[in-house]
C-alpha cells in the first residue's frame, strides 16, 4: 500500500458536503497551511467549488474528481473535506478497476465512511479514517491529531494511543469557547483480539448492508462511531443492524459519543448488554475515534492486533 511522505502530493475533493458549507475556501485556509507546514503540497478538484440544494456538488462531479485523483500520478493521496451525508451516492458509479490499478491513500471520517469501506471492499486497497482535510484548521487538541495521522499515514506499522483531553464542542466555530475533559479509554469486556479493521461512523457504515460495497473479511473487528445527529435510541437501532449484519467480530472498539447524542454510561451500559456477542469479547470505548475531537487514524483493511490488559490498539499494513 502506498504511503505519504514529506513533500507528497495531496488532492482535496469532497465526496460529500462541500466547502461551501464549512463557510467557502477562504474560511478553510488555516486548514491548507497547516497541512503545508507538514510538509505536503496541495491540489483541489476540478469541482471543489460546485454546490447544490444539499450543500454537495452533483454525482457525475464527484464520481469525475474521484476518477481523477486516482488516475494522476502526480497525486499521492487524497484527502475529503468534510463528511456530510450522500457519499453512497457515488457506489454504484466508481470505477474499482481504476482505483485497484492506482491504490494511493485516501482519508476521511462521518460520512466518507461509506467511500472507504466499498473501496477496500471492492478492491481489498486499505483506506483510512481520521481528519478530514478541514480537520486540520482546528486548533486545539491538534498536536495530538496531526502526530496520529502522521503514523498512520507514513508507516506500514502503528499504534493507536489516547490524547490527553478531549472535547465535544463547535471545534469549527473560534468564535465558541471549548471545555476539554481528561481523556479515559475504557473497557466494557475484557480479551485480546486479532482481526482486520472495518467500520466507521455507525448510521452510514449501516447504510452498505445488504450492498456489495460492504467489507466481509474473515475475521474482523468493528472501529464504531456516531456523528452529533443521532440521539441513543437511533445509535441503539443502528448497533443491533451492524451486530446482525456483522455477527462474529472479534472485538469491537467505540468512539466516544458526542454530546448530542445523550449518551449517559447507564445508558451505554444497558444497550450493550443487548449483544450477548459483546460479553464474549474485547470491548474498548470512549476512544478517540471521530466526531469528539481530537481523533486518531486508523486504517481499514489494517490488520489489527488488540489488548484490553494495556489498552493497546496495533496496526499493521502489508505492502
Amino acid at each position: 500500500m502506498p504511503l505519504v511522505k514529506e513533500g507528497s502530493h495531496l488532492r482535496i475533493l469532497s465526496p460529500s458536503s462541500s466547502i461551501e458549507r464549512l463557510g467557502g475556501f477562504d474560511a478553510n485556509l488555516a486548514a491548507k497551511e497547516r497541512l503545508e507546514k507538514l510538509g505536503f503540497h496541495l491540489s483541489f478538484s476540478e469541482h471543489y467549488f460546485e454546490t447544490d440544494l444539499f450543500d454537495s456538488a452533483s454525482i457525475e462531479s464527484r464520481v469525475a474528481d474521484l476518477h481523477a485523483a486516482f488516475a494522476d500520478d502526480t497525486v499521492d493521496g487524497i484527502l475529503a473535506t468534510i463528511g456530510g451525508f450522500n457519499s453512497n451516492e457515488l457506489l454504484p458509479y466508481l470505477d474499482y478497476d481504476l482505483i485497484a490499478q492506482n491504490p494511493k491513500l485516501i482519508c476521511g471520517y462521518s460520512d466518507t465512511t461509506a467511500i472507504l469501506n466499498a473501496i477496500y471492499a471492492k478492491t481489498g486497497m486499505p483506506t483510512y479514517m481520521g481528519p478530514s482535510y478541514s480537520s486540520f484548521k482546528m486548533e486545539e487538541g491538534q498536536d495530538y491529531q496531526s502526530a496520529a495521522w502522521l503514523r498512520a499515514v507514513t508507516q506500514s506499522a502503528y499504534g493507536l494511543e489516547p490524547s490527553q483531553e478531549w472535547s465535544s464542542d463547535a471545534w469549527y466555530d473560534p468564535s465558541q469557547a471549548r471545555h476539554f475533559i481528561p481523556t479515559e479509554w475504557k473497557v466494557y469486556n475484557e480479551g485480546r483480539a486479532e482481526g482486520i479493521a472495518i467500520g466507521g461512523n455507525i448510521s452510514t457504515f449501516n447504510l452498505l448492508t445488504g450492498t456489495d460495497y460492504a467489507p466481509k473479511p474473515e475475521k474482523y473487528i468493528l472501529f464504531l462511531e456516531e456523528a452529533e445527529d443521532d440521539v441513543y435510541q437511533i445509535i441503539s437501532r443502528h448497533l443491533t443492524a451492524i451486530l446482525q449484519a456483522y455477527p462474529n467480530p472479534q472485538a469491537v472498539v467505540f468512539g466516544r459519543f458526542p454530546k448530542e447524542c445523550q449518551m449517559t454510561p447507564e445508558i451505554f451500559d444497558f444497550m450493550l448488554a443487548k449483544h450477548p456477542i459483546l460479553k464474549q469479547i474485547p470491548v474498548i470505548y470512549d476512544v478517540d475515534l471521530a466526531h469528539t475531537q481530537p481523533l486518531f487514524t486508523f486504517t481499514i483493511g489494517g490488520q489489527v492486533k488488540l489488548d484490553t490488559s494495556d489498552l493497546s490498539i496495533e496496526f499493521r499494513v502489508d505492502d
